[in-house]
């Protein structure tokens, strides 16, 4: 009965969290429908009937990022489609992707796909995508998309959009960093050829080609995600100071290198501990550059929101 009680409460609080459906919600089917085509239906645009969103607070864009770009767009094509907004009849406006709009003129294509908005309705949009997101057969990719789209065009927070589709923040904050691997990547996970776990993994490398690499003895040789995080473990682990290796085992407590080691595991870096005299003592985790500070911070924001 106890269980019983426990699974309810479980199951009413994440159909509250994920909303009632557009149907409960909304009494107009046809605009309902409408909302679904916005997020579902994908169009091809002639890249010379859009224009670039006025109000764009992102002015200068990074000339050999665009250019790597290209030709990323010219092996794989656009993975993630570009939102725009119909203003006339054959005229269109960026809401979002515009640097993926500069690298698709770059690359040559004459037409890009998209998400056309007709509605200036915020709510319905958010719902539309939220419902989407309930649905089993999406991949890893297509969710990271919704949940950027939701960020993006509804004006939500990690926070806020985590509360609404019932997810962590930290959960939120790791679909949406699948979206930075490069397209050959993203394409293997929405082939089912790899699996999040996997990709999250390949994540803490930061050579693009060294992913490159890495991703595809994954699917050539059937890696599992224990293998993967043990060779991105050995290929960013710093090396331990050569002073750390000569110190004695017996000059501390057993409970110490436990907790260091755990340390280490779990921020991926060299941790060291300094006890002193009194019983009290310092934790030292090293890094070498701006990168890895970054790293450290999204571990500890993922801690956190555990």
């Amino acid at each position: 009965m106890i269980k019983d009680s426990i699974a309810k409460s479980i199951m009413a609080k994440k159909e509250s969290a994920l909303g009632k459906g557009l149907g409960a919600l909304l009494g107009d089917a046809q605009n309902v429908e409408q909302v679904r085509e916005q997020v579902r239906g994908i169009s091809e645009i002639n890249v010379n009937d859009i224009e670039v969103n006025p109000y764009q607070p992102r002015i200068n864009f990074d000339e050999d990022a665009l250019n790597e770009l290209a030709e990323s767009i010219k092996e794989h094509g656009i993975i993630q489609p570009i939102t725009v907004r119909q203003i006339s009849d054959r005229k269109y406006q960026i809401i979002s992707g515009e640097r993926r709009f500069k690298a698709s003129k770059i690359a040559g294509l004459r037409k890009i796909p998209a998400y056309i908005r007709t509605s200036n309705d915020q709510g319905m949009l958010e719902l539309a995508l939220i419902e989407n997101i309930q649905r089993e057969d999406l991949d890893a990719i297509e969710v990271a998309t919704s949940f950027n789209r939701l960020i993006e065009e509804c004006n939500l927070t990690q926070e806020s959009l985590g509360s609404r589709v019932g997810k962590k923040r930290a959960t939120v904050t790791n679909y949406l960093r699948l979206l930075k691997l490069p397209a050959e990547i993203q394409l293997y996970i929405r082939n089912k050829q790899m699996s999040m776990g996997q990709a999250r993994a390949i994540l803490n490398i930061d050579d693009v080609k060294l992913q490159g690499t890495i991703a595809k003895k994954i699917v050539d040789e059937s890696w599992s995600v224990r293998q993967v995080e043990d060779m991105v473990r050995k290929l960013t682990q710093p090396a331990i100071p050569k002073e750390t290796e000569e110190q004695p085992i017996e000059e501390f407590p057993e409970k110490y290198y436990k907790l260091t080691d755990a340390l280490r595991k779990y921020f991926n870096s060299n941790v060291n501990i300094k006890p002193d005299k009194s019983g009290g003592g310092r934790i030292v985790i090293t890094f070498n550059s701006e990168v890895e500070i970054d790293k450290l911070l999204e571990k500890l924001d993922a801690w956190i929101w555990e």
